[in-house]
């Protein structure tokens, strides 16, 4: 059963840790930010690839080259661990869960409290897909589909239906039916 509940969080207005600074770090900054080019990120490893440090130049990213510490979580909303050693993944993991830090464990669905879906954007719409952490693979897959589908002149329909539904006046129910009326024949 997929008990899931996606949400889509204001990224620069949370402060995200990544612990660790290699090819996995590199994957989740890049995912990160191509969705919220604005992401306030700290990023923690003893060592950081050339990559990785050429991807984060001109982004809002502070580096700590040290060993991970529990001290890093201070001021933190959204932990990533992205480490190659197990036993430092589990002590963030576990020093999250002491502090209601929500995290995500690279690679370890059970150690993780969300998951970073395939995501899908043009303009103002954006879609997340999830697989239930089953397999990333069809996740990147159904978003490079929905990404040549989707036509590119779909955000000038949303500018569009936004501009009318300022226009409907009466109540909540009247509106949604309104914009039902108008949006039905979209999906045929």
């Amino acid at each position: 059963m997929n008990t899931l509940y996606p949400i889509f969080v204001k990224a620069d207005q949370l402060q995200f840790l990544i612990v660790g600074g290699g090819f996995v770090a590199l994957e989740k900054l890049e995912f990160l930010f191509k969705s919220s080019p604005n992401a306030q990120v700290t990023l923690v490893a003893p060592f950081i690839r050339e990559e990785t440090l050429a991807f984060i130049q001109n982004k809002s990213v502070k580096i700590i080259v040290k060993k991970y510490h529990r001290r890093f979580l201070r001021n933190q909303h959204i932990v990533v661990a992205t480490t190659d050693a197990h036993e430092v993944n589990l002590k963030v993991h576990s020093d999250c869960q002491k502090r209601n830090l929500l995290v995500n464990v690279a690679d370890t669905p059970d150690l993780c409290d969300f998951y970073m879906g395939g995501i899908v954007t043009k303009g103002n719409l954006k879609i997340a897909i999830s697989t239930n952490g089953k397999s990333p693979t069809v996740a990147k897959r159904l978003r490079q589909w929905l990404e040549a589908v989707l036509p590119d002149e779909i955000d000038d329909l949303l500018e569009t239906l936004r501009q009318y539904r300022k226009t409907l006046k009466g109540d909540f129910d009247y509106k949604v039916k309104a914009m039902n009326e108008v949006t039905k024949n979209l999906i045929k």
